[in-house]
């Protein structure tokens, strides 16, 4: 049986905000819906400044989805750590923790777009350092005990439900990010399938003395939509997921590795491509894939549409799966 995944960024270019505001709530609800026919996770993101709505706040909106739901996990994959404030985030984590009876996932990346760095007032160039200080600081902070932070003795209320600490992943697809995950004895989570690098984090894990494990994406993930007739839905909403494509991909460089990487220009070259798969139920269940990863409201997809898929999925493939 696959791991199920439902990703939500909440791209929506052009779109006024009373019509935004009926996206997100349409995102939750979504949520609700898919907690209820057993998919295992709602994945969000974050990035900042983008024009076109990407989400900003991924926390706030795994607690709306917390509210909606019962059993669903959501995995924030990823914040950009150094933008954050430590102890203000051992904070939230710890509350949407507690909330959501341990069912918040997240993934703690140092990002890539100096822009964001630059809106937020943060130094580019001491990111490393600023990831090291955000996570020595998360786990101290989630013992509930005082501890020493920059100079001063602080304390964390309340503590995590989750024990020893709330579920967090090292994020990238650098060797510096498999160290920093190995020191510190936490999971890893390469941003590509990349082999190397989980044999490098292994070798770094025993030079530690720490135990971890990881979490890689295979080595095709590709981002997935239902439909009854394919050849259609491409015609009718593949900008949606050229839109979303070609932003995503104007942010990586050379050095970037990332399981969602397209060159595609146009809609014909999208799909020719791979990375966006527009696929009947019979498809998608016969795909053998690790995980399957929905994404219903891709680069601004129209409700309507996006609900579509989603049912088709919940009530077409997920029985083919378990059956």
């Amino acid at each position: 049986m696959p791991f199920t995944v439902v990703r939500m960024n909440l791209v929506a270019p052009h779109e006024p905000p009373e019509a935004l505001s009926a996206r997100y709530r349409a995102a939750v609800e979504m949520a609700a819906y898919a907690d209820a026919h057993g998919v295992d996770t709602v994945q969000t993101e974050e990035h900042h400044g983008t024009g076109n709505g990407w989400l900003p706040s991924p926390f706030a909106f795994a607690g709306a989805v917390f509210g909606a739901t019962s059993r669903i996990a959501v995995t924030v994959s990823a914040i950009i750590g150094p933008l954050y404030d430590p102890l203000r985030l051992a904070e939230d984590i710890a509350v949407l923790d507690l909330l959501s009876g341990g069912r918040l996932v997240t993934v703690a990346g140092i990002g890539y777009r100096p822009e964001e760095y630059e809106q937020a007032g943060v130094e580019w160039g001491r990111r490393g350092k600023l990831q090291d200080l955000l996570l020595e600081t998360l786990l101290k902070a989630w013992t509930g005990e005082p501890f020493t932070y920059e100079g001063r003795t602080v304390r964390i209320t309340p503590r995590p439900f989750t024990q020893p600490h709330p579920m967090l992943l090292v994020g990238g697809s650098s060797k510096a990010a498999a160290r920093r995950a190995a020191r510190l004895g936490l999971p890893f989570f390469p941003s590509a399938h990349l082999p190397e690098l989980e044999a490098y984090y292994r070798e770094q894990l025993a030079a530690h003395g720490t135990e971890g494990w990881t979490m890689m994406p295979a080595e095709k993930t590709p981002l997935l939509h239902l439909s009854e007739d394919p050849d259609r839905t491409w015609a009718l909403h593949g900008e949606h997921f050229l839109h979303e494509a070609r932003m995503y991909a104007s942010w990586q460089s050379k050095d970037i590795r990332s399981a969602v990487r397209s060159a595609a220009a146009t809609v014909e070259e999208l799909r020719a491509e791979g990375v966006y798969r527009i696929v009947t139920p019979a498809e998608c269940a016969a795909l053998g894939a690790e995980s399957l990863v929905l994404h219903p409201l891709c680069g601004g997809m129209p409700l309507e549409e996006g609900w579509r898929s989603l049912r088709l999925f919940t009530d077409d493939v997920l029985p083919r799966l378990h059956g």
